[in-house]
């Protein structure tokens, strides 16, 4: 088949290098047009833009898809199909019509859990166990398509929302292309999402990673890990903003109020609503991420001292 791969994000490179290394004709990729990035601010090629450039691929960035010019673009390639990751914009019906097998989107959750901008990250937050990546049709709901193929992924202890979604963006580039087969050689059936077990996950915020100290220890974990590494887990200390690495549940460490801080030669412990949590890296205002010891060594962290 003609293919015209949309998306934007680093995530969603792996899915694209596997459908151009597939039998199907990757003729062209849409995706947001150049930002700001990086401390100049200067315009910068998205991940998945960068790719096509760099492979020969003809890139489509319309500051809308449902422009006239991008429009009419898309009916001179003709596709077949539109395999969509992570794209980051609403695709209006008269640009979902134009492939003769529409737009397929592959999705890191399992539909109908977790539609939206941050389905892995709202997972590990929430504790799921176990997750994974679906293939549906885009239609104008949210994430509300009937599903071409599903895999599933356990969500390990350590997890962070970087890790959980790196597997995922890879499993799911071969779920992907699966689908796209079967589509081609007519064997692909969608099944409707059931009504029931629908979540939302919307794009996770900085208040959202701000720690709740007055949280259990497994809900400051999972908040931690949910927001690595963005939106960026932190607090404060002494009034300035820290960033935190993951931490580790600490059952054997003496209790300490919310926040409290204790400091020996080998550890960091921070305290939480019940037992306190050890903590990984810690990076101040302005500086590199450093182990929790040398962070607290360098600032002096007196007896009794918290984060907030």
């Amino acid at each position: 088949m003609r293919v015209i791969f949309a998306g934007t994000p680093a995530v969603a490179v792996p899915a694209l290098a596997a459908v151009a290394d597939s039998r199907h004709d990757l003729v062209a990729v849409v995706t947001r047009p150049d930002a700001p990035a990086g401390r100049g601010r200067g315009l910068a090629r998205s991940p998945v833009g960068a790719w096509a450039d760099e492979h020969g691929v003809e890139v489509l960035t319309p500051a809308r898809p449902r422009e006239p010019e991008f429009l009419d673009r898309l009916r001179e390639l003709s596709p077949d199909c539109v395999p969509v990751v992570a794209y980051g914009a609403l695709v209006p019906p008269v640009a979902l019509e134009i492939p003769r097998h529409g737009w397929v989107n592959l999705h890191f959750s399992l539909l109908p859990a977790w539609r939206g901008a941050a389905p892995v990250q709202h997972a590990v937050l929430h504790g799921d166990e176990l997750t994974g990546a679906s293939v549906f049709q885009l239609e104008e709901g949210l994430d509300t398509g009937p599903v071409y193929g599903t895999l599933t992924d356990e969500i390990r202890p350590a997890d962070t929302s970087g890790d959980l979604l790196a597997r995922l963006a890879h499993s799911g580039a071969g779920l992907l292309v699966a689908v796209l087969d079967a589509l081609a050689d007519g064997t692909a059936r969608a099944e409707p999402q059931p009504a029931d077990g629908v979540t939302l996950a919307p794009k996770l915020t900085v208040d959202d990673a701000r720690v709740r100290w007055t949280d259990p220890a497994f809900a400051v974990d999972r908040r931690i890990r949910a927001c690595t590494p963005a939106p960026g887990p932190w607090t404060t200390f002494r009034g300035e903003r820290v960033k935190l690495g993951p931490v580790t549940p600490a059952t054997d460490a003496p209790a300490l109020k919310p926040g409290e801080l204790l400091v020996t030669k080998a550890e960091v412990l921070a305290g939480t609503a019940t037992t306190p949590v050890r903590l990984g890296e810690v990076r101040a205002a302005g500086k590199r991420a450093m182990p929790a010891t040398d962070w607290a060594r360098g600032v002096r962290v007196s007896a009794g001292e918290e984060f907030a």
